[in-house]
């Protein structure tokens, strides 16, 4: 009678696990390149959610970042997964980065991460954005989230792509071209303080343009996805200024192959467990940061459960 009671009570753990985990003791995580801050965080997170959900195992893998992590979750290759919200946005529309491969379902959001910054460094003697007019100006690598958010905010100034010299560099390349007087200005979008932008102004004087109120506005009304930023004064040598900035989000998608009651867990352990996550990006975790700048993107019923229960969405 014992063994038969402590087979029982073994198999209704294992049922309620898989009623809070939608039949997985497992899920995969998609995250950037190895060296990269999403695959860094993603294995802080990782381990933060394995203490605070019980039984379960997050396996996290290098990927090619925040295009090829949907294909994964499409395909079924990956649970969670990084990307950028404005990469999102497209994959949801079919526009712009995924204008070739169309609409993209099958996966949605479950928390906004932290801002992505979209950095516009330019030599010393350019001090606004409508002076870049024909000059040099890489937007980085061709077909990049980059080269996107370049060509929305030069067009909020009425600048296009053929009113400047276009040059398509990675932001190291860009940074090392500037310093060289080979282009005249270049866009980076990353976390701020970015290396290559430290390193460069260690050594030369540059200028970090910004966005007016009435500029920023009119990108947000095209394009929902950005949020302010302002780089403070000091975060670079020789740029004693705030810097008006827009920002992308780093954001956490799951798979909509995952329960709601999985996913309201790992989304309440989230945010239950930043204060235990050693990484800098952990500081930005915010329920209320985590919801805004997803206009006409669709939430994790899972996700959204636990939203509304605390009362920011």
């Amino acid at each position: 009678m014992k063994k038969i009671l402590a087979i029982v009570l073994v198999l209704a753990i294992v049922m309620a696990f898989t009623a809070c985990t939608g039949g997985k003791a497992s899920v995969t995580m998609a995250t950037g390149g190895s060296t990269g801050t999403y695959y860094a965080f993603g294995g802080i997170i990782a381990g933060a959610l394995e203490e605070n959900v019980k039984g379960l195992k997050c396996t996290v893998h290098d990927s090619g970042a925040s295009k090829a992590n949907i294909f994964e979750l499409v395909d079924g290759e990956a649970d969670m997964a990084f990307a950028q919200n404005d990469v999102t946005y497209y994959a949801f529309t079919g526009t712009d980065l995924f204008v070739n491969d169309g609409k993209q379902e099958g996966f949605s959001i479950m928390a906004g991460l932290y801002p992505e910054v979209v950095q516009l460094i330019a030599t010393k003697d350019i001090t606004d954005i409508s002076q870049l007019k024909g000059k040099r100006v890489s937007v980085g690598d061709a077909g990049s989230g980059t080269e996107f958010n370049a060509r929305q905010i030069l067009e909020a100034y009425d600048i296009s792509f053929d009113d400047i010299e276009v040059a398509n560099l990675g932001f190291g390349d860009s940074a090392t071209a500037l310093k060289d007087g080979k282009i005249d200005a270049f866009f980076t979008v990353a976390g701020a303080p970015t290396t290559n932008i430290v390193d460069l102004c260690s050594n030369t004087s540059v200028s970090i343009l910004g966005l007016d109120d009435a500029h920023v506005a009119k990108l947000q009304t095209k394009y929902s996805f950005y949020t302010t930023y302002t780089i403070e004064a000091g975060v670079y040598n020789g740029v004693d200024y705030d810097v008006n900035a827009v920002a992308v989000k780093a954001t956490m998608l799951v798979s909509n192959d995952l329960s709601d009651d999985l996913v309201y867990t790992l989304t309440k352990a989230l945010f239950e467990s930043k204060g235990d996550m050693v990484h800098d990006k952990a500081s930005f975790i915010d329920a209320q940061y985590a919801v805004e700048g997803f206009d006409d993107m669709p939430f994790h019923p899972g996700a959204l459960k636990y939203y509304q229960e605390i009362g920011v969405k």
